[in-house]
């Protein structure tokens, strides 16, 4: 399963590379490389296909390739319920959050939320002191995200 998801990733990261590099610069406007439109989703998309490079190394070193290796299991319950949370969030966070509240705190909200929902099945033990540390999270993430993208990025957050 890893191997196909390590494909599938490479395949995406790969695509969004070609499409950030055909994307205009504007440097003939601005004077500087750094203000591209592709810059962000290019950087993104690099360490997408670095990471499933990653994954397809380690699913190929446990033995995916190796004749007679179990075939892949097919998706729990579970893993369908975490993907289903997973895009839930994201897309409340990209379809409601985003331009309806401050950058940072929609950013913060989205992180708690995410890491909350993921460690709440880890039990009642250690339950509230992982709820701070995923509101200490939230909050450093919100407003670094916000700090990067506003003074070194220089775009104008929503």
């Amino acid at each position: 399963m890893d191997l196909a998801t390590a494909a599938v990733l490479l395949a995406i990261g790969l695509g969004v590379m070609a499409l950030a590099w055909r994307m205009p610069s504007f440097v003939e406007q601005s004077g500087t490389g750094l203000t591209a439109p592709g810059i962000v989703p290019g950087f993104h998309a690099t360490v997408l296909a670095v990471l499933s490079v990653l994954l397809g190394l380690r699913a190929i070193r446990r033995g995916a390739l190796k004749a007679g290796a179990p075939q892949s299991r097919a998706w729990s319950g579970e893993d369908a319920r975490q993907l289903g949370t997973a895009a839930l969030l994201g897309v409340l966070y990209a379809g409601v959050l985003v331009g309806r509240v401050p950058f940072w705190m929609a950013t913060s909200l989205f992180v708690f939320a995410f890491t909350a929902a993921f460690e709440w099945p880890a039990g009642p033990v250690g339950r509230v002191r992982r709820l701070v540390e995923a509101a200490v999270l939230a909050l450093a993430t919100g407003g670094l995200v916000t700090l990067v993208f506003e003074r070194i990025f220089l775009v104008r957050l929503p």
